[in-house]
């Protein structure tokens, strides 16, 4: 009797099963439709507001155009652009101003007092040199592009456009087994990846969740901005005549960007055909209305619950990290330092990735935040170059105000076009920063998912650089 019944349920699952999917994956969509179709007849014939009818109408013709299929995501792309354009634009000065305080002014008081009362020049190294520079740096870089960009972004929250792009984008992330909110928390991301991470609170779905937490570190956060704009100016943008460096130079990095977003789509597919497979949930969307963002709470949000909680993160990570640089600077065994050391044997295994030892130690060293990169690398290049009179020691971290120098540096460290393209694509692909991570643990409580967010971008790098190295070596031979 139990076995009929347990087959009979069997059968009917699977009748009800067939028979869902035959009345096609838009019917939840259409009841939805429906339902707010006679919600919205029956409020108009017993509720009269002032104004309304224009409000509405108003909407629907802003909504038509930015929803479209033709304008929506050219609109969407355009103020994307504007919003990164006017973060790295504005962040400039007033990261000029942090680092004119914290770089050339603070540490070389701190450095001044250290002699003054004998402070061992060990001490003085890890403490100032490495410590001190590493919170420098970071705050220097960090702070400003984040006040900016969090806020402007809530700014388009509030105003009601990214329920928007969570429509315009819905169908793509469906197509590719994720939750259409995960367009949110992607563009979170661009900010910053933890951010971004704790933004997946939105999606209900724990598997859709967690596929926008794993393909998060795909948005290009803001710490590796700084990269990809240097790495391209210098090569990408040299290619062509100067008054067309400047132009293909963001075209290059965006273009990396773009290609984050692919990235996204196809692993959020992969992951929901694989580890984390199953059907992409529905979800209704219901689009506020446009109204005037609320100034001083977005002010708030973005800068308490949002930029000042992720630096400080950031901080405690990359401080532990300005101690690591120092000291793998500054220990030797033998003749040479354990950097050294270090990129002497890693090199021979990066070369097949287009990179070099250099690189690969800057981004272990460099876990715990993304805007040391640069600074580590030109460091570890000119000990690893034997260059003398640039920077100011082993183990302090430096950045030069000239493009030209700084290409001097790199190409006497043996960079060429090939490094260079495949810094851009390293950068965008390779594990999450040590705040993301904790962030991520936090957030699913597990070490397994921890570590696949860390592993699996990694290994796509790895692969993606080792390919584009062998197609290009083919290609110029």
């Amino acid at each position: 009797m139990f076995n009929n019944q347990e087959i009979k349920s069997d059968d009917i699952i699977s009748l009800t099963n067939t028979l869902r999917w035959e009345l096609g994956i838009d019917f939840h969509d259409k009841i939805i439709e429906s339902i707010y179709a006679d919600a919205s007849k029956i409020a108009k014939q017993s509720i009269q507001i002032e104004d309304a009818k224009n409000s509405t109408i108003l909407d629907q013709k802003i909504d038509n155009i930015i929803t479209s299929k033709w304008f929506g995501f050219p609109i969407m792309f355009l103020l994307l652009a504007i919003v990164f354009w006017i973060t790295v634009a504005g962040a400039n000065i007033p990261s000029s101003w942090l680092a004119a305080i914290l770089l050339d002014t603070i540490h070389p008081f701190l450095k001044n007092i250290a002699s003054q009362i004998g402070m061992p020049w060990w001490l003085d190294g890890v403490l100032i040199d490495g410590a001190y520079m590493a919170f420098a740096w970071v705050v220097s870089v960090m702070l400003p592009p984040m006040a900016i960009f969090f806020p402007l972004f809530t700014l388009l929250e509030d105003l009601g456009y990214l329920p928007r792009v969570a429509f315009n984008m819905d169908s793509l992330f469906r197509k590719a087994g994720a939750h259409g909110k995960q367009a949110l928390t992607m563009s979170m991301g661009f900010g910053c990846n933890a951010a971004g991470v704790v933004a997946t609170r939105v999606i209900d779905s724990p598997r859709e969740r967690l596929i926008a937490i794993i393909t998060n570190n795909f948005s290009l956060c803001n710490g590796r901005w700084p990269t990809q704009i240097l790495i391209a100016t210098i090569f990408i943008g040299g290619l062509v005549p100067s008054h067309w460096a400047g132009l293909v130079s963001a075209g290059a990095v965006v273009s990396i960007a773009v290609l984050g977003i692919v990235f996204s789509l196809l692993v959020s597919w992969g992951l929901s055909k694989s580890i984390l497979r199953g059907q992409a949930s529905t979800f209704s969307l219901e689009l506020p209305p446009y109204r005037p963002p609320r100034i001083l709470q977005t002010l708030y949000t973005s800068l308490i619950d949002r930029t000042i909680l992720v630096l400080w993160r950031a901080i405690a990570f990359t401080i532990p990290a300005g101690i690591i640089i120092w000291l793998v600077a500054n220990i030797y065994i033998g003749e040479l330092s354990l950097a050294e050391y270090f990129i002497d044997w890693a090199n021979p295994f990066a070369f097949y990735f287009g990179l070099n030892g250099v690189i690969l130690l800057a981004y272990i060293i460099a876990i715990p935040a993304n805007e040391i990169v640069i600074p580590t690398i030109l460091m570890l290049t000119v000990i690893n170059s034997g260059l003398t009179g640039i920077g100011e020691g082993a183990g302090v971290m430096f950045e030069l105000d000239s493009v030209a120098d700084t290409k001097r540096i790199l190409t006497a460290g043996g960079w060429t076009l090939l490094t260079a393209i495949n810094l851009m694509l390293f950068s965008l692909l390779h594990n999450p920063c040590s705040t993301t991570l904790y962030t991520i643990y936090k957030e699913t409580k597990s070490i397994k998912w921890t570590a696949i967010s860390a592993l699996l971008p990694l290994t796509i790098g790895f692969i993606v650089c080792f390919f584009v190295t062998q197609l290009w070596l083919l290609f110029s031979s």
